[in-house]
């Protein structure tokens, strides 16, 4: 409805903005971030530069459109896998699972993408500041998983440490009641939550990060049991059944 009720210049506009990006996707996924220049995207396309700045002013200015998008496709992969899992009546561990898969078929599906958003800093760049908001849509989805948990002694500190985040800090636990709203009434259930998102994130970056800049190749096993053991491992200790 919103694009029938859009003039024909702003169709076109957005239809260009598209294939730019399309564009920049293409080099990233050739020579990564270095690879990235306006100045090639223009020619590509048969636009002058000064034409293609009236759709991107600067090459930050195409990074944060690549990003967010990158951050929002990741969210909505991660968004559905939970919902299917909830739609399966799955338990935590199984549901621990499926978010893991997904988050890995994201990233070695689009594995430019994923390093534009996980990988090294872009030098001298300042990501815009809805950016948070946008990663914290990635992880949203893991803390339901761990209400239920019962931390074991390993990860304690990280629970203590969450618990005093978020009485610090209000809107982390606005956070984590946005998407786990049994978490909402106690600090005990949030910290949990939020201390096993943030355990799951470390460990899946781990792996998934490695497998994605092509850091597995000739080793003897496969990325997917790799992963396999690690969400095991997490889900032992946090108790999930």
């Amino acid at each position: 409805m919103a694009e029938a009720q859009q003039g024909p210049r702003a169709r076109y506009r957005e239809q260009t903005r598209a294939e730019i990006k399309e564009a920049a996707l293409r080099q990233l996924a050739d020579g990564g971030v270095a690879a990235l220049a306006l100045t090639r995207i223009a020619k590509d396309m048969g636009l002058s530069g000064p034409a293609l700045y009236r759709y991107f002013a600067s090459r930050d200015d195409l990074l944060h459109a690549l990003i967010r998008d990158a951050y929002d496709d990741a969210a909505s992969a991660i968004g559905a896998a939970a919902a299917r899992s909830v739609d399966a009546a799955q338990s935590p561990r199984e549901r621990l699972h499926a978010l893991a898969v997904a988050y890995r078929a994201w990233a070695v599906g689009e594995p430019h993408r994923y390093l534009l958003i996980q990988g090294a800093p872009v030098p001298g760049y300042v990501a815009p500041a809805d950016t948070l908001d946008r990663a914290r849509a990635v992880l949203g989805p893991f803390f339901p998983v761990f209400v239920g948990g019962t931390p074991g002694a390993g990860v304690a500190p990280v629970v203590a440490q969450m618990a005093a985040w978020l009485d610090g800090d209000p809107a982390v636990g606005d956070w984590v009641a946005e998407y786990a709203a049994d978490a909402a009434a106690g600090t005990a259930g949030a910290a949990g939550a939020l201390a096993g998102a943030l355990l799951a994130w470390a460990q899946l970056h781990g792996s998934v990060g490695l497998e994605a800049a092509g850091q597995f190749a000739g080793m003897g096993h496969s990325g997917g049991t790799l992963l396999d053991a690690q969400v095991a491992m997490l889900a032992d200790a946090f108790g999930l059944e």
